[in-house]
């Protein structure tokens, strides 16, 4: 099968997305100052023996600015939730309320705030070695573009052909630093 430069460049580019998309969903469960569905929407909670995210079993809301309520479609897992909640990591401390789940968003402290920005930069350093790892790739497969048998590419059409790939890598790479300022200025704000 014969691959074609509009086909590496649509490849690498469709890869330095997903790494994109990847990037916001893990800044999405980095908590900020306020309460979000978004923190504990993917926390894994044991329903019936099969890890479930928390949000295929419960509505979550946020009533207040620094409360999330979760309540759940099946009281009986409601125990388990808190659980879930609990070993998550997220430094929070749910409380049942009749028949549902309240958990109030302590305010961050100053050097809380500064160990999420951190973390919050090296998620987004991991994506940027991803996005590096993808055009190191797509080099090597203009590369061998040149040695491919069928069809000859010219020299100056593979140089345009990574000098794209390189534009494509500068374009995500300034996406990734924009997601990141804009999370760590969120983090920040008190």
């Amino acid at each position: 099968m014969t691959t074609t430069p509009d086909k590496i460049l649509s490849e690498t580019e469709a890869s330095m997305k997903k790494a994109i998309d990847y990037l916001q969903h893990e800044l999405r469960g980095i908590r900020t100052g306020r309460a979000s569905t978004a923190l504990v929407e993917y926390v894994k909670v044991d329903y019936y023996g099969s890890p479930t995210d928390l949000k295929s079993l419960a509505a979550i809301s946020v009533p207040e600015p620094h409360q999330i309520l979760v309540k759940p479609f099946d009281n009986s897992a409601i125990g388990a939730m808190k659980q879930g909640i609990e070993s998550a990591g997220l430094g929070l401390n749910p409380q049942i309320e009749d028949k549902a789940i309240r958990i109030t968003i302590p305010p961050l402290d100053q050097d809380r705030r500064k160990q999420l920005v951190s973390q919050v930069k090296k998620h987004g350093e991991e994506q940027k070695v991803v996005l590096r790892n993808v055009r190191r790739d797509a080099n090597k497969h203009a590369d061998a573009l040149a040695k491919q048998e069928g069809a000859h590419y010219p020299e100056d059409e593979i140089k345009t052909l990574k000098d794209e790939i390189q534009d494509l890598l500068k374009k995500y790479e300034s996406e990734i630093d924009t997601l990141v300022k804009k999370k760590s200025e969120e983090v920040m704000e008190v």
